[in-house]
């Protein structure tokens, strides 16, 4: 590739700025510039040509006219190896532009203000930036596109060791990096334009729920060494540094498509809870699950609800892991961990297991659409958020809830959420005892959770994820030891399931609410 002789250069975020262009500079590459980044680099003692010397023509409209020009569309979109492309910029008398360097309006950054004003956001959308990006983008076999700040060590380097050049697999590396940033901008401001509406006087701000366009444009993180099975390739997405996506990993060998699964399903869960809480997931249900007063207690009772499901499982808390807890956590075959972080000391105990993954992560649950891919499409919803209320929940039968009992009914309500349709959850106060998950009928969630039990189930409550069509259920779940019932009632036989809670002296409580989890 030939060496770089000339450069365009202008860049919002000015970060590395000098130090890149004083190494173009000491290579003999001639900067071109506008406005700002002219004045940064002139101020930085650097020779600068304005762009403005080299079209004839003065920046103008405030700015919006600057790069727009055919003097440096042309000398960055010929082809150095078609005749008549040079033909052209020799009878005009235009100089090529071998590297264009360019970062655009922080449109992002003025979207998410809470006031932005129309205006604002309008003012705020580049137009010259993009269109020389994806001018050299295009080009990319003769012109090199830098659009990330964090390129500018590597590139000077590549430069310094082969004569100012840079080699076609950069180039590309660049052009696809520049086209990846234009798409990123244009899906911002496409998002963000969506939710406002426009009458004949007012611009209103409606942000929906579910937006009119679905923006996947997420980078890839990393490549993951196979999906759910062997045969099937895998990679994980994340635009940022919150939830499991953005976790940070300690310790362990890397993460696979499965663990990542199990610890999102299993940080889901401890969201739930504000006290100290431990999660144990095994084919992303909950397998255990306990709020306490300490973490190491919480562990304690999330593990012996069923010790053998838990051998081999990954686990979640919604505090620093400390000494004790880690500790118990050690004498068990554990795939993986999630925790806001790790005392010093539980990082020694944990880390002498040399498999074991430890993850830190960063917020709580999120309030983004959930996602999933279909055959042909995809499929968005708002997060389900809900909880349990005692105000708004309704007690349908004659006898009313303990205390005791609706302490159980409200953990095994958060529980319930978490574990895949149809889903059957037996509780007390602070602790899972077992559950029933993924069956086709509701009776059968209900035994099989009765039947796993280690736990005795004397005096529990029972949460459903969705309501009883027949009594056989709750009459099931009473005959294992249920004392109060939790469920979204709307049945068309709510009146015999109510009765036959009243005919066997339980308490049920309505929420109106669903949970459904496929």
């Amino acid at each position: 590739m030939p060496a770089v002789k000339r450069a365009l250069l202008s860049v919002t975020d000015k970060t590395g700025l000098l130090d890149f262009a004083r190494g173009l500079a000491a290579l003999g590459v001639e900067l071109i510039s506008t406005g700002g980044t002219a004045r940064a680099l002139r101020d930085g003692g650097l020779d600068v040509m304005d762009v403005s010397e080299l079209t004839g023509f003065p920046e103008m409209l405030d700015g919006r006219v600057k790069t727009i020009h055919p003097r440096i569309a042309a000398g960055v979109l010929a082809r150095r190896t078609l005749p008549d492309h040079m033909a052209a910029l020799a009878e005009h008398n235009i100089p090529t532009i071998d590297m264009v360097v360019v970062n655009l309006y922080e449109f992002e950054k003025v979207a998410a203000k809470k006031n932005a004003s129309i205006d604002e956001l309008i003012e705020n959308i580049d137009i010259g930036g993009p269109t020389m990006i994806r001018a050299a983008a295009k080009n990319y076999g003769d012109v090199a596109v830098v659009t990330a700040a964090a390129d500018y060590p590597a590139l000077l380097a590549e430069l310094n060791t082969n004569g100012g050049a840079l080699s076609k697999k950069t180039h590309w590396d660049l052009a696809r990096k520049a086209f990846a940033t234009t798409a990123k901008y244009d899906a911002a401001i496409t998002a963000r334009l969506a939710s406002i509406e426009v009458s004949d006087d007012a611009f209103t701000d409606v942000p929906a729920a579910l937006p009119l366009v679905l923006n996947l444009h997420v980078p890839r993180r990393q490549e993951l060494r196979y999906g759910e099975n062997p045969h099937q390739g895998a990679a994980l997405y994340a635009a940022g540094t919150q939830g499991i996506a953005g976790c940070t990993q300690l310790h362990g060998k890397e993460l696979s498509y499965n663990n990542l699964v199990d610890l999102d399903a299993a940080w889901q869960l401890i969201c739930e809870f504000s006290g100290p809480a431990a999660a144990i997931i095994k084919h992303t249900n909950p397998c255990g699950c306990a709020e306490q007063p300490t973490l190491v207690e919480a562990y304690r009772k999330a593990f012996e609800a069923d010790t053998v499901s838990a051998f081999g499982g990954v686990l979640a808390f919604n505090r620093d892991v400390d000494e004790e807890t880690a500790l118990e956590v050690s004498k068990l075959f554990v795939e993986a961990i999630a925790a806001p972080g790790f005392t010093e000391k539980s990082l020694s105990i944990l880390t002498a297991k040399k498999n074991l993954r430890l993850v830190t992560v960063e917020g709580k649950l999120s309030t983004e659409p959930v996602v999933k891919s279909i055959t042909g499409g995809f499929l968005a919803q708002t997060a389900d958020l809900e909880t349990l209320s005692q105000a708004a929940a309704r007690v349908v039968t004659e006898r009313q809830p303990t205390p005791e009992e609706w302490a159980a009914l409200e953990f095994g309500w958060k529980v319930v959420k978490h574990v895949k349709s149809n889903a059957i959850v037996y509780a007390r106060a602070g602790q899972l005892l077992s559950s029933g998950a993924g069956q086709m009928s509701r009776v059968f969630s209900v035994e099989i959770g009765a039947k796993k039990s280690v736990l005795p189930l004397e005096g529990c409550a029972v949460a459903s994820d969705a309501f009883f069509p027949f009594p056989d259920g709750l009459e099931a779940a009473v005959a294992n030891g249920a004392t109060a019932i939790v469920q979204p009632g709307g049945s068309v036989k709510d009146a015999d399931v109510i009765a036959a809670a009243n005919r066997l002296g339980v308490a049920m409580v309505f929420t109106g609410v669903r949970h459904f989890r496929h």
